[in-house]
Parts: structure tokens; C-alpha cells; sequence
């Protein structure tokens, strides 16, 4: 598949988060969207059905973790690569987040141009 036809779904609470991060993927030719919550991302994801999810963990309605959880526990859904994208920078907040099933957990503020080979691997 053509990287222009990649789609990313980006679930983030951060307005200014969002659109920097968007700002960058559609530079790279990837399809974005986004949601502001836990719900509404959970929602597009399954209307969607993106190549990759971006997840934030500090969220309003449901928490990036429980997001995770319910990605993780589809069979189909569950093969979709999901990167955390957080401020919790704690070791044992990494553990939890693999455990949960992310296939990679970044900390906030991160380099872009560490996270986009990442990215282009998972696609």
C-alpha cells in the first residue's frame, strides 16, 4: 500500500498537540484524523480503521489506558499499531503501557525526527 493511503488516527486532547503533530504526518503524505477524547477516538477508530494510532494517556470522558485496552482486545483491532504519546515519563508508566499492548510509548515534548522513522517501521 502507498504511504499516501496510510491512515493515521491521532487521539489527543491537546488542540495545539494535535494540529503540530498533524501538521507534520500530512508533510509526510499520511491521511490524519483526530479526536479530542477517548470516546470519540474509539468511535472513528472503528469507522475508520486506521493503519496506526497515535494515543495520548491524560484524557477527559476515557483515559488513553482504557483506549489501549479496548484496541488491544479486538482480534483485527488488535494487530493495529498503537504509539502512547504522554508526559507520564515514570518507568513503571512504560511498563504499563506495553503490558496494555502499545507497540511504542514516547514521552512528551518528543523529537519528531526520532518518531517518524518509528512510524514509517510500523506502517
Amino acid at each position: 500500500m502507498d504511504i499516501q493511503k496510510k491512515k493515521i488516527l491521532i487521539i489527543e486532547d491537546e488542540h495545539d498537540a494535535f494540529t503540530a503533530l498533524a501538521m507534520v504526518l500530512k508533510s509526510h503524505g499520511y491521511e490524519v484524523s483526530g479526536a479530542p477524547d477517548g470516546e470519540e477516538g474509539l468511535k472513528k477508530f472503528r469507522k475508520e480503521k486506521p493503519d496506526l494510532v497515535i494515543l495520548d494517556v491524560g484524557m477527559p470522558e476515557m483515559n488513553g489506558w482504557e483506549v489501549l485496552q479496548r484496541i488491544k482486545a479486538g482480534f483485527f483491532s488488535r494487530k493495529v499499531p498503537v504509539i502512547m504519546v504522554t508526559g507520564m515519563a515514570g518507568e513503571e508508566d512504560k511498563v504499563r503501557g506495553y503490558n496494555y499492548g502499545a507497540d511504542y510509548y514516547v514521552t512528551k515534548p518528543y523529537d519528531m525526527d526520532r518518531l517518524l522513522p518509528v512510524i514509517k517501521g510500523m506502517l
